[in-house]
């Protein structure tokens, strides 16, 4: 295997070929995962906020799907919200119910301006389990 390969879900959505960037790489043992946003397959953001965290998080699960990984192999999660007081409550929600009850992986939540668009952006390190994809 290459040094580094890119990794995609089954079904990736149009922002990565709109914006030229790969939805992850996997290099040394870990997978790190471009930041996901609540975008649909045609690259939209749903107009419920609640409903954007949700597809984020099912983005990232799709990723880490693919490597032949999951939520407990995350190591290290960066949250980019735009609005953090409104956004956050709901990350929390997504959050808990991705990775249960502990132990659960670093993060680093700062606030953001601009997103292009979206209000909520999620982004992993993964050390992949011995074997996976």
């Amino acid at each position: 295997m290459p040094a580094r390969d890119t990794v995609w879900p089954e079904k990736p959505h149009a922002l990565y070929k709109l914006h030229g960037y790969s939805p992850s790489v996997r290099a040394n043992g870990f997978l790190f995962v471009s930041g996901q946003v609540g975008a649909r397959e045609d690259g939209t953001p749903p107009e419920d906020l609640g409903e954007e965290i949700t597809l984020a998080f099912d983005n990232l699960a799709a990723i880490l799907a693919a490597a032949g990984a999951s939520f407990d192999d995350v190591v290290d999660v960066t949250i980019f919200a735009i609005d953090p007081d409104t956004v956050l409550p709901l990350a929390i929600e997504q959050f808990a119910l991705r990775f249960g009850d502990g132990p659960r992986p670093a993060i680093t939540v700062p606030g953001t301006t601009w997103l292009s668009g979206f209000r909520f952006e999620i982004k992993a390190i993964v050390s992949l389990p011995q074997g996976a994809a």
